[in-house]
């Protein structure tokens, strides 16, 4: 079991929440094992298991309360009217002592039960709350702690802060008789089991299972996630910190940490020439670990727990998840400083010493855990479970698409050498684009989530016939054009006619500024005949208009850096106030273009791949790596509280708050055990529909398609994504316009479109697979004549 000493602050956190901790999903049983009343009584099919505060100071009750299904609560309140006691059917209350020898059991089946005696009851009687396989294991090791932590304070009419450890194990009754097992019994009177079947379920349930829950070294060793070899530092060097602390190990296996080590010293040590190495030894000077200190350790802070969680990868490719338990937070606090500035360095090349207070500050912020609570009133009305989907398209669709061409024009062959790379979805029409090479694919929207390969672009070359594979893309006017760039001639632009499927404008740009990136003038211009647009280059953001005489790019509308920013991505909002983020990973604000950017957010490290904002500009989301990052530019407090980054400065001591969405180390150490590749997360988007607020963001590593709930996020959420596995990695992906319920992406050979309610919560399972595998001959490529598959999620295989 992952114990770490208490959860005493996380309980006082905030003394105005009732709700201290809970369990959203299980089922609550009362078992008998010893009465001739019944075996197992099932009393609430679904329930929510929760610790609360009561009125009296040091008195906790656990609560386990019946979770209606859609149309139960109407028929209990028919019931409450005619005189039912609705409160003792629905929700059932105990004072959380020592007596109820409250504890915990995970059985061989993956299910975790937690159980406490039922002190009105026969002796042997047990109340069993099997929490539900969607429930993660860090969420149900907070209850227990939680559960330890209140039963200490009662006793001891104190905090649980000044608790010794082996105070609190006197909490532990994990040394007693196994948890008998719960059957799904409604009733006793239906299958009660005879004294003989008592018996039996007895000799197997109570007693053999010991050996499960305290099993020897040697059964562990033969299952449990061993430790690498541990390396050692190359060199010698300054130590930046070197603290004590219990070190645990993430077992694969049973999807828990596992403690290795009570006593080890963890020490950060600076080699030189920007290279930085942490080393973990016991107090015995046996090695546990030697690592260098790059962006993918993925560290997370977490000061509820006292605890650090970072990736360890070794030679081979093979990744580990650890976790660092401190004795108090002052030692966190210096390991922290000590990681962080490692990382700093190791990414910046630039001395942490020279990083101002506040620019350090914004930084612990981004990898500790926050918890945001200024969630908008807008996602506050936005409901968590998605409406069912419609049979019914919703919408007049209009083509203005080219689909004449033969079947003969299509190439079906996969061997081209080329792979899908990027994807355009449109704002207007309800047509998809993939670039494959030096070819186009067109898809249309069909309802209930399908693709209908409608036309092929073959040749994608400029007026003067050279043929080129585009390297960036993007839907413009109104989505009868597509502007593309060869990245052999960064300084030019080219307009794409898509009702033609030709090429029918070279725009040059300017003579000597190249074009790194472009983006709509404004968050929904593609939906518009607007013919400008934003571009910038390394070192200069201005406006493009291919309307003017000559050179594209408007003068009066160019900032131009004299220091190397090396711009990386842009964005823009409804308003057209535009975000600029760079390779060294901070973000500039700007109201208008020709003017110095109102905010300047420091960067985190890694280099910013890519660049959303929501319509009305309160959160910025960039993309590294490793993790995204959310930011909130809404000024909460000084002279212009209520403004955003983009229309005013913020004070000099003051930052946005930024969001650090990262996968837990755990999850990443999984992702890598079953690809061997590490993250690398493709451009993350929010859902986009004028008028409404965004509420979901997608992007995706390797074979995983990965959602963040941007409401959950906003609340802090400790669950706040979903994940969906392919076979394939994906290339590309992006929402349909106008919701967040379907996502369009493309893999190497195939698009698909795949509704948001079939991902899922990342466990073992859905980690592992089993992955989506498209199939070469059930799924061929649908052909123009509008026959469609009627499989429930169509994948089309289509590599032109």
């Amino acid at each position: 079991m992952f114990m770490i000493k208490n959860v005493s602050k996380y309980l006082f956190g905030d003394a105005s929440k009732e709700v201290i901790t809970e369990i959203p999903q299980g089922q609550l049983y009362l078992v008998r094992p010893l009465s001739p009343k019944g075996y197992s009584e099932l009393i609430y099919k679904d329930a929510v298991a929760s610790i609360r505060r009561t009125g009296q100071e040091f008195q906790y009750q656990l609560v386990v309360q019946r979770a209606y299904e859609e149309g139960e609560e109407e028929l209990a309140e028919d019931d409450e009217d005619q005189g039912g006691d609705s409160l003792d059917k629905d929700e059932k209350t105990f004072l959380l002592d020592q007596s109820l020898h409250f504890r915990s059991e995970k059985r061989s089946g993956g299910e975790t039960i937690l159980a406490w005696r039922d002190l009105s009851g026969d002796p042997g009687d047990l109340y069993e709350f099997v929490c539900d396989s969607s429930v993660q294991q860090d969420k149900i090791q907070t209850f227990l702690l939680a559960a330890i932590d209140c039963q200490y304070e009662r006793k001891h009419r104190e905090s649980a802060q000044k608790a010794t450890d082996s105070e609190l194990r006197d909490f532990y009754f994990d040394h007693e008789d196994a948890i008998p097992a719960a059957s799904s019994v409604s009733s006793p009177k239906d299958t009660m089991p005879t004294s003989k079947e008592t018996a039996e379920r007895m000799a197997k349930d109570v007693k053999s299972p010991k050996k499960a829950i305290e099993p020897k070294a040697t059964d562990i060793a033969s299952v449990a996630t061993r430790a690498p070899v541990a390396k050692t530092a190359p060199s010698a060097g300054e130590v930046l910190t070197k603290q004590k602390a219990e070190l645990h190990l993430f077992d694969f296996t049973s999807g828990t940490f596992m403690l290795q080590d009570s006593s080890v010293d963890a020490v950060v040590t600076d080699l030189g020439k920007w290279r930085y190495w942490l080393q973990i030894t016991s107090s015995d000077g046996r090695e546990w670990l030697g690592q260098e200190i790059v962006a993918d350790i993925n560290p997370v802070f977490n000061f509820e727990y006292l605890s650090a969680i970072f990736n360890h990868y070794t030679d081979d490719g093979s990744a580990y998840s650890w976790l660092l338990r401190f004795h108090d937070q002052a030692t966190l606090e210096n390991f922290q400083e000590g990681i962080m500035q490692a990382l700093w360095e190791q990414l910046n090349e630039m001395k942490w010493s020279k990083v101002k207070e506040n620019d350090r500050e914004y930084v612990f912020e981004a990898f500790n855990e926050l918890t945001m609570n200024d969630a908008p009133e807008e996602l506050e009305e936005v409901e968590e479970e998605e409406e069912e989907d419609e049979d019914t398209d919703g919408g007049q669709r209009t083509e203005h698409y080219d689909s004449d061409e033969s079947d003969d024009d299509v190439d079906l062959d996969n061997k081209d050498g080329n792979v899908n790379s990027q994807l355009a979805v449109g704002t207007k029409h309800d047509r998809s684009f993939v670039i494959r090479g030096s070819k186009i694919g067109v898809f249309k929207h069909l309802p209930n989530r399908h693709l209908e390969f409608t036309t092929n672009i073959s040749k994608v070359e400029t007026p003067k016939g050279k043929l080129f594979r585009p390297n960036k893309v993007m839907l413009h006017s109104e989505d009868q054009n597509m502007v593309l760039q060869d990245d052999s001639n960064p300084n030019a632009l080219y307009r794409m006619d898509l009702e033609y499927g030709k090429i029918i404008d070279e725009w040059k740009v300017h003579d000597d500024i190249p074009v790194t990136n472009f983006v709509p003038e404004t968050k929904f211009a593609q939906q518009t005949s607007a013919q400008p647009f934003i571009g910038h280059s390394k070192n200069a953001l201005f406006r493009i208009d291919p309307r003017v005489a000559g050179n594209k790019l408007v003068e009066s509308q160019l900032k131009q850096y004299m220091s190397q920013n090396d711009f990386s991505a842009a964005a823009t909002t409804e308003k057209g106030h535009v975000a600029v983020a760079s390779n060294k990973g901070d973000v500039r604000l700007f109201d208008r273009l020709g003017v110095n950017a109102k905010t300047h957010i420091p960067a985190l490290g890694e280099s910013i791949i890519g660049l959303d904002v929501s319509a009305d500009g309160r959160w910025l989301l960039a993309t590294c790596r490793t993790y995204l990052l959310l930011i909130d530019t809404l000024q909460k407090d000084g002279r212009y509280e209520g403004k955003l980054g983009f229309e005013r400065s913020f004070a000099k001591d003051s930052k946005p708050q930024p969001r650090r969405l990262a996968l837990t180390p755990s999850h990443v150490a999984q992702f890598q055990h079953e690809t061997g590749a590490p993250l690398s997360f493709t451009t993350a988007k929010f859902d986009a529909s004028p008028g409404n607020p965004e509420t979901s963001i997608i992007t995706s590593t390797g074979p995983f398609l990965v959602t963040w709930s941007l409401k959950k996020v906003i609340a802090g959420n400790k669950d706040p994504y979903h994940i969906k596995r392919y076979a394939a990695q994906v290339m590309a992906d992006n929402f349909e316009f106008g919701s967040d319920k379907n996502v369009i992406l493309a893999l190497p050979n195939e698009v698909d479109m795949v509704s948001r309610k079939t991902f899922k919560k990342p466990t073992r399972e859905s980690i592992a697979g089993p992955a989506v595998r498209l199939s070469t001959g059930a799924l061929a490529t649908p052909r123009r004549s509008g026959r469609q598959s009627h499989l429930r999620e169509e994948i089309v295989n289509s590599p032109y």
